[in-house]
């Protein structure tokens, strides 16, 4: 009991605190100052619209605790999910194989990040920027510039858009399956940050890269691994974004890559690297998303949800290099 409160009251315990306590706030604030806002209808649009966000931000994570970036990710999730239209509908591969085969996009492209990063010694802003025009490019030419639909594959919606939970308590109504596949990478992803090798070495790389290899860790395969792993949770984003749509769009995806790294940020990630957590991620994709959705309820041009947006990530990098001086 003593272990969970000290665990609890430490800094990133009282961090993840302060940061619920500003989400909290935030459907407060919003919920009193519209009626629309806290509806049933609307809370699940919100927790909709951070599955993706926070697919993006989870994979990022992994990769900006080690001292790295990956500014890729939209366009690779929008190949991952241009992929899965042509395995789907183009080549008429089964629904299962062709979700895998869109999830092993993402985890190619990480792959390659992670090899041109760690072999050819590239910055990572460098090595993924390339990669996110890449994929861009690839995306338009795989696709022809059109979108691909999966009007023939009516199951495949069903992967984000149906409702299991729905079927089991009617009260629930169309409960999205996407909430459900959300919660369950959260869980994967929190058990192996705390709880496997891969998650203490990633810590080891972003404390101090120099020092691990020293100490005999072969920093530049844990980081390949790493971003690979990334790679697979923007895969599947890709995936899912492209069910909830019922479509793979070609020219979506970039841009998506600056709201998760944003709320991996807001979430207490330090860019510097050996700071973070899966939960504060979490906890800054739903204040994303929540303070988009609250500030489109109130009818705020989207010009200056972008501003509102963009103050608050300055803030959190701001906080968090106030908070770093102290301690050093």
């Amino acid at each position: 009991m003593a272990d969970k409160l000290s665990i609890l009251f430490s800094k990133s315990g009282l961090r993840q605190i302060l940061m619920f306590a500003s989400l909290f706030l935030l459907f407060v604030f919003f919920s009193l100052a519209s009626p629309n806002f806290l509806t049933y209808e609307n809370i699940i649009a919100i927790l909709l619209a951070t599955c993706v966000n926070g697919l993006l931000a989870l994979g990022v994570t992994f990769v900006i605790i080690t001292g790295g970036i990956d500014l890729s990710i939209g366009t690779v999730m929008t190949i991952s999910a241009v992929m899965t239209g042509v395995f789907i509908t183009f080549w008429r591969i089964p629904v299962f194989i062709g979700v895998l085969g869109g999830i092993l996009t993402g985890v190619l492209a990480g792959f390659i990040n992670g090899t041109v990063i760690s072999k050819m010694k590239l910055p990572p802003f460098i090595a993924t920027l390339g990669m996110m025009m890449i994929a861009k490019g690839l995306a338009l030419v795989v696709s022809g510039c059109r979108p691909i639909y999966f009007n023939d594959t009516p199951i495949f919606n069903k992967i984000a858009m149906g409702s299991i939970l729905g079927r089991i308590f009617p009260g629930l109504g169309d409960f999205p399956n996407a909430i459900l596949w959300f919660v369950l990478f959260i869980i994967i992803a929190h058990i192996l940050l705390t709880r496997t090798a891969l998650g203490r070495y990633t810590f080891a790389i972003g404390s101090n890269e120099e020092a691990a290899r020293l100490s005999g860790l072969n920093v530049d395969k844990w980081k390949t691994i790493i971003y690979s792993l990334c790679g697979m949770f923007v895969g599947i984003a890709g995936v899912i974004m492209a069910s909830r749509l019922n479509s793979a769009q070609p020219a979506l995806g970039q841009g998506y890559e600056l709201d998760a790294i944003a709320a991996v940020v807001i979430g207490g990630t330090s860019l510097r690297g050996g700071e973070g957590s899966v939960i504060g991620t979490v906890i800054g994709a739903l204040i994303m998303s929540t303070l988009t959705n609250g500030l489109r309820i109130l009818s705020v041009p989207q010009e200056w949800q972008i501003v509102v947006s963009g103050i608050i990530v300055i803030g959190a990098v701001y906080l968090d290099i106030i908070r770093r001086s102290r301690e050093a």
